[in-house]
């Protein structure tokens, strides 16, 4: 069900709450501020089927102005907060958005050139700044009943762009769908995960990215309460799976990476008994550290795999993957494919291109074509370009994604199986492998790593990560470097910037 109706059946229920600052809503107080954001929405002149964009922190108002947007029949975009102004300018043109919402600590979308976009509206939360106007004065002067022509809106997210230009996901949007109209990877989630109204979901991540925005949304229809992190803290997830009484939760790899490296006194301070379901997607879990995982919180972690285009669906839960570690699971309502360059299906234990057939919405990036065209096969089997291969008993392994694969003297290296590894050893708190230009062999395996506070990022340490490596990886597979780095440019969804570090490397080859 759409919240509105919640806040109907159980008006005082807390829908919301900051777990940084304890702000709450109730879902009464949510149903009048999104009405009011409706009506504010309408005001500025939009309709139903116009975009806007938002670059916005981890706050109540997001997920407030999600659901007003939601019942004007607009598409929303929301902007990662770690890119760039030109990014961001980008961003706001490509999706056609007729306003602009931030608030005062992101100087690139206050500042940022408006040539190339058709930016009509400006507001601010929390602040002034010049050609915006007050998003709360505007606001509070709307009524908080339903606007007369209220009907479904839809999120568009651009991909995380970590090998290109950011594309714009769009589904179809049909103008005039009731609010309450059942999203298909919703439904799947919540038969996959078991989130229902008495579900308290805590929030780790970055509400702009697919996973976090949809679990939100989706806890919210069911009538549950969404507790959000403003930012990540490995203790203080911790402290609020205890203090809010937290029964599902979603996370990614590298949030498990930094909690087991926690003192075990700290690991163990807290307790973590009303926690049922902790999700995990996004990026593809070490071996080692699931198992990990696993020992400290028991059989609660459930792993799904999906995409910001919502070309198929898999989940497996714990008990199923400790006999199948390193799968992503079964297929839930799509048929699953693994092709060749040529496009003719391997059989199990190929590697290949993920395919999906028969896949609930069809997707298309928004204004890109040829990009939506080249997603699609012959027989309108759909990829997002990750590799992977089905064993025999059709569970799907994901290698990598196939941009990222590196060919060194003729041999397929994929780079997460290096980095899976590296983070498995005590001194490394974080590691990207990327190929680098290689005169005899055409790329070489590269691999920059963040060591743990209180250790030498120096050549011992270097001749000591490349001796781990050889002891379980196969020569070809082994940097032949290792550089070091305070911090690297990945996502709050777990994933590797690693545009950014190819193109720092190619500018000083």
């Amino acid at each position: 069900m759409h919240p509105s109706h919640h806040a109907k059946s159980k008006p005082e229920h807390q829908a919301i709450i900051m777990a940084g600052s304890g702000t709450t809503r109730t879902y009464a107080e949510l149903e009048r501020r999104s009405n009011q954001i409706a009506h504010a929405l309408r005001s500025l002149g939009l309709q139903a089927g116009d975009h806007i964009a938002f670059q916005l922190g981890n706050c109540v108002e997001f997920l407030e102005l999600v659901v007003g947007a939601q019942r004007a029949g607009l598409v929303y975009t929301p902007i990662s907060t770690h890119l760039l102004q030109e990014e961001v300018r980008y961003i706001v043109g490509n999706c056609r958005a007729k306003l602009l919402i931030t608030s005062p600590e992101f100087e690139q979308a206050l500042t940022m050139p408006l040539d190339g976009t058709q930016l009509e509206a400006r507001l601010i939360i929390r602040g002034s700044a010049p050609g915006f106007a007050s998003f709360e004065a505007l606001v509070d002067e709307q009524p908080d009943t339903p606007i007369a022509d209220e009907q479904m809106g839809i999120q568009m997210l651009y991909s995380s762009g970590t090998t290109g230009l950011p594309k714009g996901v769009l589904a179809e949007l049909k103008l005039g769908t009731p609010i309450d109209e059942p999203h298909p990877v919703a439904l799947a989630l919540v038969q996959a995960f078991g989130i229902s109204a008495e579900s308290r979901y805590l929030s780790t991540a970055p509400l702009y990215h697919a996973a976090p925005i949809t679990f939100a949304v989706m806890t919210l229809s069911l009538g549950g309460t969404v507790v959000i992190m403003e930012k990540f803290d490995a203790e203080a997830a911790l402290r609020c799976i205890e203090q809010y009484h937290i029964t599902h939760s979603q996370w990614v790899p590298i949030m498990f990476v930094r909690m087991l490296k926690l003192p075990e006194d700290v690991r163990n301070r807290y307790n973590l008994s009303t926690h049922r379901v902790a999700v995990h997607g996004a990026a593809p879990c070490p071996v080692g550290t699931k198992h990990a995982m696993i020992e400290w919180w028991g059989p609660v972690l459930a792993e799904y795999y999906a995409s910001t285009e919502g070309a198929g669906f898999t989940a497996i839960d714990a008990q199923t993957w400790l006999q199948k570690p390193g799968s992503v699971g079964k297929s839930r309502s799509d048929n699953i494919h693994i092709l060749d360059d040529e496009g003719n299906e391997l059989t199990a234990g190929e590697v290949g291109t993920i395919y999906f057939s028969g896949i609930a919405r069809k997707f298309e990036y928004f204004d890109e074509a040829d990009k939506t065209t080249g997603a699609y096969n012959r027989d309108g089997w759909a990829t997002v370009g990750d590799v992977g291969y089905l064993d025999e008993d059709g569970f799907l392994f994901l290698t990598d994604r196939k941009n990222y694969m590196i060919i060194t003297g003729g041999v397929n290296v994929y780079p997460q199986e290096v980095e899976n590894l590296l983070l498995t050893h005590p001194a490394v708190a974080d590691a990207a492998v990327f190929g680098i230009p290689h005169e005899e062999f055409g790329e070489a395996v590269h691999a920059v790593v963040q060591p743990v506070a209180d250790v030498a990022a120096d050549a011992d340490m270097e001749a000591t990560l490349i001796g781990f490596m050889r002891e379980h990886l196969s020569s070809i597979k082994v940097p032949k470097r290792v550089d070091f780095s305070d911090n690297l440019p990945r996502h709050d969804n777990g994933k590797l910037y690693k545009r950014r570090l190819v193109e720092q490397y190619q500018r000083s080859a």
